[in-house]
């Protein structure tokens, strides 16, 4: 569905987006994270047209920006962080407004279009409320709407959950999933969970770079250290317990980690970044341990959970 090749944007001569390279198919939730700077809203500025690239390419579909610039934006929905709309309006004037914009002239057609918006975007109780009167969850499921009048093959969102409480979330959530049953979705986000549990696949931005593009289990699996053992022992002390772990293999990295009780000793452990994460090193510990008094209350393989993964991909010196 959409096809980036070396995207490049300059601001003088500040780089803000480098080189990108994405791939969206069809159907396809794309979740793009990265920290404040990262080059996400200009990323998706570009995409939507709003921008013309310093250079690289941009195909949707069978069509390329900038000659077909204008047939590109009549398959895009695009909603921006701030939702451009009219508090002064009611929310019913405001969609008659867009959808005359956008084309929509014939009343008996507008008028079932936006049935079928207020059922989709959960806006049947407040047609004739103010928008200003209305809470920010509201308000984005409005702006939702407006980007969603054509009923676009493609729906952009830049950071549209930001600043709404839990609840307001998981509604604009479970919007944007029954709207990804059909359309093509790129939506930014800072919130981490957000992403795991709507997208089909993630790409991470730093410093204007796609540092990671990949499902959320597949970051898990492949990214250096994103797995690693659990231990739990009751009887040593930190220090007769490090003594002896770095006799089973003096290149594993052995950190100390809070404990759940006073008397217990808890490490993470994790194989160097040159060996393969697929080797499991517990039989070794077990054994090793099993030759002492010592009880072994956890020995467990974790996953990296997606944020720390995140911040290790950008932070400052990643």
């Amino acid at each position: 569905m959409i096809d980036v090749q070396n995207l490049t944007k300059y601001y003088n001569d500040f780089c803000a987006v480098d080189h990108i390279n994405l791939t969206v198919r069809p159907g396809e939730i794309l979740g793009l994270l990265g920290p404040n700077g990262a080059g996400k809203t200009t990323t998706l500025r570009m995409l939507t047209g709003y921008f013309k690239p310093s250079s690289g390419s941009i195909t949707v579909k069978d069509l390329q920006m900038p000659q077909d610039t204008l047939k590109i934006k009549s398959l895009i929905g695009y909603l921006p962080e701030s939702a451009p709309l009219y508090h002064n309006m009611l929310v019913y004037d405001y969609l008659t407004y867009v959808a005359k914009l956008k084309g929509i002239i014939d009343p008996v057609k507008r008028l079932a279009r936006f049935k079928e918006l207020a059922k989709l975007c959960g806006l049947s109780g407040i047609m004739g409320k103010p928008i200003a009167t209305l809470s920010k969850g509201l308000k984005q499921r409005v702006g939702i709407a407006h980007a969603m009048m054509t009923n676009p093959q493609i729906l952009i969102l830049d950071e549209p959950t930001s600043g709404l409480d839990p609840n307001q979330i998981a509604e604009i959530r479970d919007i944007i999933r029954s709207i990804g049953k059909e359309k093509t979705i790129i939506f930014s986000t800072h919130i981490l969970s957000e992403a795991e549990a709507t997208c089909d696949r993630i790409a991470i931005i730093n410093k204007g770079k796609v540092v990671a593009n990949d499902t959320t289990t597949n970051l898990k699996q492949n990214t250096i250290q994103a797995s690693f053992i659990r231990l739990s022992l009751v009887g040593p002390d930190k220090n007769q317990a490090l003594e002896l772990l770095k006799t089973i293999d003096d290149t594993l990295e052995i950190k100390p980690v809070a404990s759940l009780e006073k008397q217990m000793v808890s490490f993470e452990i994790r194989s160097p970044e040159n060996r393969s994460e697929n080797v499991d090193i517990r039989s070794r510990l077990y054994l090793k341990i099993k030759k002492t008094d010592w009880i072994i209350t956890e020995l467990a393989k974790e996953s990296q959970a997606l944020e720390k993964i995140f911040r290790e991909l950008t932070r400052e010196d990643a």
